[in-house]
């Protein structure tokens, strides 16, 4: 493990280390999702933040979201907020072999839209200015003819996952998801972070300047993923082949 761990450190400064070394910088960006409430988790994700001076980008689902939230974060200079569907709840068919989605194929268009409307007010209520304009859909799935609707409602912005991207203005993808999701949700371990860091980055190498998003998902990290998040930023946050552009500054609107 330990050998895994200082690999992981190893490339990971090569990498920044090729970029600084021709003037040129990796523009990184955080995003965490299924914010509701404060909580002692939510608590260590700001103060990674506040210490290593980089944005964290929560996607907040709305229905659920509490004013005790919004005066948590009210004070905290690096926190934004994201709008995380309506209430994350599945409408596909999984017993159809369909993937899990809220704004999926089998909503009725108009009022999937009329929720989302009504969310966006509600986080603009809570939030202020601390609301992005941007969508983030659960399971970071989204029907195509919802996707073209957001801006409709003032949603210009929009957010899901992929390793893959051919960037858009108006959206903003995460890259790496440090969670491994199937059987026990732990960590996904430092060779499959070095693995996964290491595509982005060299991709990069040869691309323009697509930010590189880290997804977290804050209420099922282990003590794997705060590790991994205090080892990264400590190196990610401080190379001069770095940077993080303000969360508000990479969406449209």
């Amino acid at each position: 493990m330990t050998t895994d761990l200082q690999r992981f450190q190893r490339e990971l400064t090569r990498h920044l280390d090729w970029f600084a070394e021709r003037n040129r910088k990796v523009r990184f960006w955080w995003r965490d999702d299924d914010a509701i409430e404060p909580t002692p988790a939510l608590d260590r994700m700001l103060d990674l933040a506040n210490r290593h001076n980089v944005d964290l980008a929560l996607a907040v689902i709305p229905k659920t979201a509490t004013e005790a939230l919004a005066e948590r974060l009210a004070t905290e200079p690096h926190a934004l907020v994201l709008q995380h569907g309506w209430q994350h709840k599945n409408f596909q068919r999984k017993d159809l072999g369909e993937k899990a989605a809220e704004l999926g194929s089998r909503r009725d268009p108009d009022e999937l839209m009329a929720e989302l409307s009504a969310g966006k007010a509600r986080l603009e209520t809570l939030f202020g200015d601390k609301f992005i304009p941007a969508m983030v859909p659960p399971w970071n799935r989204i029907a195509p003819g919802i996707r073209h609707r957001l801006p409709e409602i003032g949603l210009p912005g929009l957010s899901t996952f992929t390793w893959y991207h051919f960037p858009k203005a108006s959206q903003v993808q995460s890259h790496v998801d440090i969670l491994k999701w199937k059987k026990q949700v732990r960590f996904i371990g430092w060779e499959s972070a070095r693995l996964r860091f290491d595509l982005q980055l060299t991709r990069r190498r040869n691309t323009g300047g697509e930010p590189l998003g880290l997804l977290t998902h804050h209420l099922a990290h282990d003590e794997g993923c705060f590790e991994f998040l205090e080892v990264f930023l400590k190196i990610a946050a401080h190379h001069e082949g770095a940077d993080w552009p303000r969360a508000k500054g990479l969406f449209p609107g």
